[in-house]
């Protein structure tokens, strides 16, 4: 059963919480912000309302959310004295402490997700690294993770664009998540990643050593201006490879972008239509544009980007050891787990939280 010092340390983390969410100070913005929306002329400018009521909602969050944790926080209290009284069982006190730690974790990290770009959706992309063969099913690996992390999640999953390897595997693959936060969670996957395990090709069965880049970048809305001219892009199209359904393999329908000034090329092959693959391929353009932009205002490389390295021997993010036993375990926070094969199907919300918990701290 949950002890008391369990309980204590939970409510000093609803504490902490009230403290870093300003929720006083919330509740007399939320007053100030609803009172401009009863004036009379309101809806006078339809897009400022928007603005206006997305601004109201946005604060109504955060209140509701620690509101809500704070009201299971006294059922969680009140419990230990109905189980004395034989009013409720001590398993009652146990799921409701399991609840608002989830609460608690859920709103933590949703504090961490502060920066800008961190609402918006993701443009993910894979690309084998060091490791030959091996390289190409460590990539395809990959792929296959974070589109069941991402459906685990509630993210719409779009395969925009995958350049199958010769033999086994994927050279590379471009994924978006569609839904609020994509971005913001995300982005703790950028860099490289370092498998190790004995070889399925391999006859003589010996350990192999293979990486695979990862890269995330945020979704941009309409609003944000990106100094793209169409008159830079050349747009070449193609017949789609690989397996196809309905339309794909049988007309020109894959997309080549090339932006000429930066030489920045993207594909996009997996919509049944040249319309639906060019219009994905702009968007990770944009993408990438906003990003080379974001590069050029600072010093040194931007943060949604993460440390660019090479894919190869000591560069890596994370390790993922299949033998001599087995492990996965991620460089910059620490965080490790035995169980490998619930990380490879998509289990990466403890990487995921630990890497944010140790950017804050850093």
């Amino acid at each position: 059963m949950v002890t008391t010092e369990q309980i204590k340390a939970l409510e000093e983390r609803q504490t902490a919480l009230h403290t870093h969410l300003h929720i006083d100070d919330r509740r007399l913005e939320l007053d100030e912000q609803e009172s401009l929306t009863h004036a009379p002329d309101f809806w006078d400018d339809p897009g400022k309302a928007e603005e206006q009521l997305k601004k109201v909602a946005g604060i109504k969050y955060w209140i509701t959310a620690y509101d809500a944790i704070a009201s299971a926080m006294e059922e969680l209290h009140l419990l230990p004295e109905f189980i004395r009284e034989g009013v409720s069982a001590p398993e009652e006190l146990d799921a409701q402490y399991g609840r608002v730690l989830e609460m608690i974790e859920a709103l933590e990290m949703r504090n961490m997700l502060g920066g800008e770009e961190d609402r918006l959706g993701a443009i993910m992309e894979i690309n084998s690294g060091a490791g030959g063969t091996e390289s190409l099913d460590w990539a395809s690996m990959l792929m296959r993770m974070y589109m069941r992390w991402g459906e685990a999640n509630g993210y719409q999953v779009k395969v925009v664009d995958v350049q199958d390897g010769e033999e086994v595997g994927i050279k590379s693959a471009t994924l978006e998540f569609v839904g609020e936060f994509a971005y913001g969670y995300l982005k703790s996957e950028s860099g490289v990643h370092r498998l190790v395990r004995i070889s399925p090709t391999d006859d003589k069965k010996r350990r192999h050593t293979t990486f695979a880049g990862v890269e995330v970048l945020p979704v941009l809305p309409d609003d944000i201006e990106v100094d793209l001219n169409p008159a830079d892009v050349r747009v070449d199209v193609y017949r789609s490879s690989g397996p196809g359904g309905q339309c794909v393999n049988t007309t020109d329908s894959a997309v080549r972008l090339t932006h000429i000034p930066t030489n920045i090329v993207v594909t996009c092959q997996n919509e049944k239509s040249q319309l639906q693959n060019k219009e994905a391929a702009f968007r990770v353009l944009k993408a990438k544009l906003y990003e080379r932009e974001e590069q050029k205002r600072q010093e040194e490389l931007a943060e949604l980007r993460g440390d660019r390295m090479d894919n190869t021997f000591g560069s890596q993010i994370r390790n993922y050891v299949l033998y001599p036993y087995q492990m996965v375990k991620d460089v910059r926070s620490g965080i490790e787990t035995g169980n490998v094969d619930a990380v490879l199907d998509g289990e990466l919300d403890e990487f995921v939280i630990g890497y944010h918990r140790w950017r804050v701290s850093q």
